[in-house]
C-alpha cells in the first residue's frame, strides 16, 4: 500500500508510448532498436518426448538459439513499435524435434490530448509445446488483433474500450494421444470490454475492467463458450521499484452445450519482479485460468500455477539463481462421456538452479540445471526429466 501512495516523480521523460531510452542500444536516424541474443538448453535433455517412467526415456543433446528485435519509430507525437523473434531448436538424434519458430509484433501507440489509441497485431508460426498438457511439438499459428481506445475524463481518471481477436490453427497432421489437433483446437476467441483507469502515480496505475468472450470451434462446436468477467489489475511502470502487472478477477465461463460443466469463481494472472539494493532480484509469476484440452470427453481444464526465482548477485561478475513452480490442471467431465479418470487431477513441478558469470555488463554465461515432473492419475501421463546445460544471453 505505501508502494501505491507513492508521491508523483518530479520529471518524466518525453517517451509516452515509446520504450525506456535506457535499454536502446542502437539508433538508426528516427529507428530505435534493442536487439538481443539468447543461447539456451546447450545441454542435455533426458526426456525428449516426455515419455512415462516405464516407456525408455529418450535423451538427446540439444540447444536452442534465441536471436529477438524490438523496434520503435516515433512518427509526431504518436510511436510505432514492433518485434521479431526467432527461436531454432536443433536436437542431434531426433529430427523430428528440431524446429524454426517465429514471432512477429507490430503495435501503435496514438496519445492525444485528452484521447489515445493503441492498435497492434501479433503472428506466431511454433512448434513449442503448447502448455504442460501436450507433450507433442505441435506446429500450429496464431494471428491475433487487438485495439484499445481511452479517453481522459479527469486528471487522473481514464475510460476506455478494448477488443482483442485470437484465430488458433493447427496444421494438418498434428496428433496427440489418438486426437487430431486441427479438428479439437483451431478456433477463434474475441473478446471486448470496458475499462476505468485510475493513475496513482506517474508509476502506478489501477484499471478495473468488464468483459466478454466467445470461443468459437471450427470443427469442435461442442467446444463453444461464452464468457463474462470482472477484474480489477495494478500496473507497475518498468522505471517503479516493483515492476510488472498483477490482475484478479471473477469469470463466468458458460459452454453453450449442456452436456459440459461451466465454472463459476476467481481468476488471476500475476507477473511481478523487485530489485533488492541492487544484487537480488525476486520474480513471481501466478496464473488461474481455463484452458482448452485435446480430449473432446474432458474439453478443459483449471489451471492454477505459481512460479517464481530469485537472482543473487554473489560479488563482482558472479551470481546464483534458483527457481521453482508448480501448477495443477482440474479437468472438467463432458456429462455422459467415458473417461479414464473422472475428475482427473494433473499435477505439474518445476525446479531449478544455475549459476552465471557476467562478461561487461550485458554479456552472461551460464550453466543452469533444471527438472519438471508430472504426476497424474493416469499412468501414461506420467514423465520426469531433466536438462542441464550451458547459457549465453547477450543484451538481457
Amino acid at each position: 500500500m505505501c508502494l501505491l501512495l507513492a508521491p508523483a516523480a518530479l520529471a518524466q521523460t518525453d517517451t509516452q508510448g515509446g520504450p525506456d531510452p535506457s535499454v536502446v542500444r542502437v539508433r538508426l536516424g528516427p529507428l530505435w532498436l534493442n536487439p538481443t541474443i539468447d543461447l539456451t538448453n546447450l545441454g542435455v535433455d533426458t526426456n525428449v518426448f516426455n515419455d512415462p517412467p516405464d516407456a525408455n526415456p529418450k535423451r538427446d543433446f540439444t540447444l536452442t538459439v534465441v536471436p529477438k528485435t524490438q523496434l520503435w519509430m516515433r512518427v509526431g507525437r504518436t510511436w510505432l513499435s514492433g518485434e521479431i523473434d526467432e527461436q531454432v531448436v536443433w536436437y542431434q538424434k531426433y529430427e523430428s524435434e528440431r524446429s524454426a519458430n517465429a514471432t512477429f509484433a507490430a503495435g501503435w501507440k496514438i496519445p492525444l490530448n485528452r484521447l489515445s489509441f493503441d492498435i497492434g497485431a501479433k503472428y506466431v508460426t511454433t512448434r513449442e509445446r503448447p502448455g504442460f498438457e501436450i507433450d507433442a511439438r505441435a506446429q500450429h499459428f496464431e494471428t491475433s488483433f487487438r485495439g484499445k481506445a481511452e479517453v481522459r475524463a479527469l486528471s487522473k481518471t481514464y475510460f476506455g474500450v478494448d477488443a482483442t481477436r485470437l484465430k488458433v490453427d493447427y496444421d494438418q497432421g498434428t496428433v496427440f494421444l489418438g486426437s487430431d489437433l486441427r479438428l479439437e483446437l483451431s478456433h477463434v476467441a474475441t473478446t471486448a470490454g470496458l475499462t476505468v483507469r485510475q493513475q496513482l502515480t506517474p508509476l502506478t496505475s489501477v484499471t478495473v475492467e468488464a468483459s466478454r468472450e466467445q470461443d468459437r470451434f471450427e470443427f469442435s462446436p461442442l467446444r463453444d463458450a461464452d464468457t463474462n468477467s470482472g477484474s480489477i489489475a495494478v500496473q507497475f511502470d518498468p522505471l517503479a521499484l516493483i515492476k510488472g502487472r498483477a490482475k484478479i478477477g471473477y469469470e463466468e465461463f458458460r459452454p453453450l452445450v449442456a452436456s459440459l460443466p461451466g465454472y463459476t469463481g476467481v481468476t488471476a494472472s500475476v507477473d511481478l519482479s523487485y530489485v533488492l539494493l541492487n544484487t537480488t532480484k525476486f520474480v513471481v509469476q501466478s496464473t488461474r485460468d481455463i484452458q482448452y484440452s485435446y480430449d473432446v470427453n474432458q474439453p478443459y481444464y483449471l489451471q492454477t500455477g505459481v512460479s517464481g526465482s530469485v537472482t543473487e548477485r554473489l560479488f563482482g561478475p558472479l551470481d546464483v539463481v534458483g527457481r521453482a513452480g508448480i501448477a495443477h490442471l482440474d479437468y472438467r467431465d463432458r456429462a455422459g462421456a467415458a473417461v479414464t479418470v473422472a475428475n482427473q487431477l494433473d499435477e505439474v513441478q518445476t525446479y531449478g538452479a544455475g549459476v552465471g558469470y557476467h562478461v561487461g555488463p550485458e554479456m552472461r554465461i551460464g550453466f543452469n540445471i533444471d527438472k519438471s515432473k508430472r504426476s497424474s492419475p493416469v499412468a501414461i501421463r506420467r514423465y520426469e526429466g531433466l536438462i542441464f546445460g550451458t547459457s549465453v544471453t547477450y543484451g538481457f
